[in-house]
């Protein structure tokens, strides 16, 4: 990943790791939508591999507004990812305010043992230059 700020957060073996990048080209800030990209890797450093089954977000506003988005996978994948593997992706979000914030879960599972646990996204911060300073 390049120098844009970086996210982190690290449960059991799994790190993951996010970069957010703000569209300018996709945002309408007249209009009240204010768009980002991110990329997220998820590092398995674990001796065993593992599979993300699903994912829960909680996406919070400018204004305190929040909105919870569940869903199968990521990016239309159940990735595996061996051992000292990652897999990587990107993704998008839109907000009605300059700035907000967003986190969550993936609920994985290691195929072998078919033990499922939870792994933290962190929190990762969405502010644009349209908003005069930065809050998080």
């Amino acid at each position: 990943m390049d120098n844009t700020p970086c996210f982190e957060a690290t449960t059991d073996d799994v790190r993951v790791v996010v970069q957010t990048f703000w569209l300018d080209d996709q945002s309408e800030p007249d209009e009240h939508r204010y768009v980002w990209a991110y990329r997220i890797r998820i590092e398995n450093h674990g001796t065993e591999q593992i599979q993300l089954l699903r994912r829960s977000w909680r996406i919070v506003d400018g204004k305190g507004r929040i909105d919870r988005v569940e869903g199968d996978g990521v990016v239309g994948e159940q990735p595996l990812i061996d051992a000292a593997a990652s897999f990587e992706y990107m993704s998008g979000a839109a907000l009605e305010t300059p700035t907000g914030f967003m986190g969550g879960m993936y609920h994985m599972i290691r195929p072998a043992s078919r033990q499922h646990f939870d792994v933290s996204i962190p929190v990762f911060s969405l502010d644009s230059p349209h908003h005069p300073t930065v809050l998080h």
